[in-house]
């Protein structure tokens, strides 16, 4: 049931004139095409951010793929297209279409949208409104598609709540469907006796009480409607509900069973190069590490693994169906997987015969890692990536992260004598107690497995540290530390350039003014939402990207959106404070967070003297 007027418009007055037009046409392989007439539903998955990008994001595949199992629903994609591209539709009237029909986004049923990075929001707020579709959710009826967000900005749901009608915490495979039939449902029932929607005052309070039942009935489905932020001193002091029959709080949607839940096996195949180019296969859930700064370690609890079998199978499927000739397996933590050997050695076993390359980007710094370069090593892979966060023992000890300077060193060492020839190291900068000495300890931790590498290379080995600007994240220990000032991070990076000595090896600072947006993006109530829209109407675009990011265009939406950035970002909260996020609740939940918070004082006070 493809849209042949739409699509036929955009070949003749659009697509000729736009950069990389390929990613707006749709077609790949192993797409899903389906005749919207008799499906009970029609889903729309939304990436906002570029084809490149959204492509390359799991998570879209294993939805997509899951929901075009059933024969009643269909899924079809939609990512946020370039200014360009978006000057074009604008320019011609044309609306923002999905890839595999071309039908706008204002026809279907339900739409989802993955939140996966801050500085993005502009871009939801470009699909919604490039869609046809209101941007406040409380000015849409039941003619307008429900509107769904998932993924890690939901942990901090209040500066994107104006925009949607239920977001989601924690695994979106059971969720998804079940909201997707709820509001199927609903809406059949509140459709007149001709099929159409009550309009106007008649069709918000239509839609306000059908998104009630879902809040009431959904334990995870999150609707921002009906909670209303209490501010006191330029703070939140309480999150009040406005019905008695919406939960106090949320839970995150959590899958018992991750091997039961099927793996994409013909992943979609772009036409055009993506950011990750290749088989993902997801082989855990979660991490079996508690380190505090880690957001993703909370969020994915408890730890859930595939069986070998499961992956290699589902692997080889993937291998068929694409003819990619690498493939990545995927955890937060990969080298922890508890049967990782066996599985390693089975894939290369499977797949060295017809080419293909094994990648395992999330390695664990630990005693295992002294072999695992024999294990992991291909003709073609030859940078080693690794994440050991701090330099030293002590600072390692407050972030709850335990490794070892020598075993990272050995498994350089034994990476070198395998064939690697460069190492990619990342670091923080900023993290709560940071002194010199830790500063000190990143360029020295790099120049010593510089020097490893001239050991046994007779020169010195490549190696890139990588230092991201700390930012305490909700639902982490950490979240009621103070962000460091923007002085701070000047003054940390210029002292990090001037202590190398060794020229291969490269310290990269990750850019100041987009980590302090991030912070007040990740950390902000629900009037930072003002802010977001206040940057997307000037001209905030596809500010993941560097070239186009305007810094003081959204500092200046800041200011006028009444934001003290300084409260949001960089006071301490007391553990008594509320914050924006508690009433979205996560496994182990507050009391663990507060007692690991509390250890972390003690430490540091500890710490303070140190050398």
């Amino acid at each position: 049931m493809i849209n042949h007027t739409l699509k036929r418009k955009l070949e003749s007055r659009i697509l000729p004139y736009v950069q990389m037009p390929a990613q707006y046409v749709g077609g790949e392989r192993n797409i899903v095409v389906k005749d919207h007439t008799g499906l009970r539903g029609r889903l729309a998955i939304g990436f906002p951010d570029a084809y490149t990008i959204g492509m390359s994001h799991h998570g879209l595949q294993v939805l997509y793929s899951l929901i075009n199992r059933r024969e009643d629903w269909c899924a079809e994609r939609v990512f946020t297209p370039w200014p360009d591209m978006e000057a074009k539709l604008r320019e011609h009237g044309v609306p923002l279409y999905t890839l595999e029909t071309f039908t706008p986004l204002s026809e279907f049923d339900v739409i989802g949208l993955s939140l996966q990075y801050e500085i993005s929001s502009p871009n939801v707020l470009t699909m919604i409104d490039l869609g046809g579709i209101a941007l406040h959710a409380e000015d849409r009826t039941m003619a307008d598609p429900l509107l769904v967000a998932g993924g890690p900005c939901c942990q901090n749901p209040e500066p994107m709540a104006d925009y949607f009608d239920v977001m989601i915490t924690g695994d979106g495979e059971p969720a998804l469907p079940e909201i997707c039939d709820a509001w199927v449902e609903l809406r059949d029932a509140a459709r007149g006796a001709d099929g159409s929607f009550a309009s106007g005052a008649e069709g918000r309070r239509q839609r306000s009480d059908a998104l009630a039942k879902i809040a009431a009935s959904l334990e995870f489905a999150y609707v921002p409607r009906f909670y209303t932020p209490e501010y006191v001193d330029d703070r939140i002091a309480a999150i009040s509900r406005t019905r008695d029959d919406v939960p106090e709080t949320i839970a995150p949607s959590v899958i018992s069973d991750l091997d039961g839940i099927p793996l994409p096996t013909a992943p979609i195949v772009p036409y055009v190069k993506c950011v990750h180019d290749r088989i993902a296969i997801e082989i855990m859930r979660g991490c079996p590490h508690l380190c505090r700064f880690c957001q993703s370690t909370v969020i994915k609890r408890p730890l859930r693994i595939r069986e070998v079998d499961t992956i290699v199978d589902a692997a080889l499927e993937s291998y068929r169906n694409t003819g990619y000739n690498e493939i990545s397996v995927l955890s937060l933590s990969s080298s922890d997987y508890p049967h990782f050997e066996p599985l390693i050695r089975r894939l290369h076993d499977v797949f060295r015969p017809l080419g293909v390359n094994i990648t395992v980007p999330s390695l664990r710094v630990n005693d295992q890692l002294r072999s695992l370069p024999e294990l992991i090593g291909s003709d073609r892979r030859r940078s080693l990536t690794l994440a050991p966060e701090v330099a030293r023992d002590d600072m390692r000890e407050q972030i709850r992260k335990k490794i070892k300077n020598s075993d990272l060193i050995d498994g350089c060492r034994a990476a070198f004598q395998n064939g690697f020839e460069s190492v990619k190291l990342y670091f923080m900068c900023g993290l709560p107690g940071e002194r010199q000495v830790d500063l000190d300890g990143i360029v020295d931790l790099a120049e010593a497995i510089a020097t490893v590498g001239k050991e046994v290379n007779g020169r010195n080995a490549r190696v890139t540290a990588s230092v991201s600007n700390f930012v305490p994240k909700a639902h982490t220990p950490y979240q009621w530390n103070g962000m460091q000032s923007r002085e701070y991070f000047q003054w940390a990076h210029q002292y990090l350039y001037s202590r190398r000595q060794i020229r291969s090896v490269n310290i990269k600072c990750h850019d100041i003014e987009t980590s302090l947006l991030e912070g007040v993006l990740s950390r902000g109530d629900r009037r930072t939402g003002k802010a977001i829209r206040l940057a997307w109407e000037r001209g905030a675009r596809m500010d993941g990207w560097t070239e186009h990011l305007d810094p003081q265009r959204w500092w200046t939406a800041i200011a006028d959106a009444g934001l003290d950035v300084d409260a949001i970002v960089h006071q301490k909260y007391e553990l008594l404070h509320k914050l924006p996020w508690d009433h979205v609740n996560v496994k182990f939940g507050r009391a663990y967070l507060e007692k690991e918070q509390t250890r972390a004082n003690i430490q540091l006070a500890d710490m303070a003297g140190a050398v």
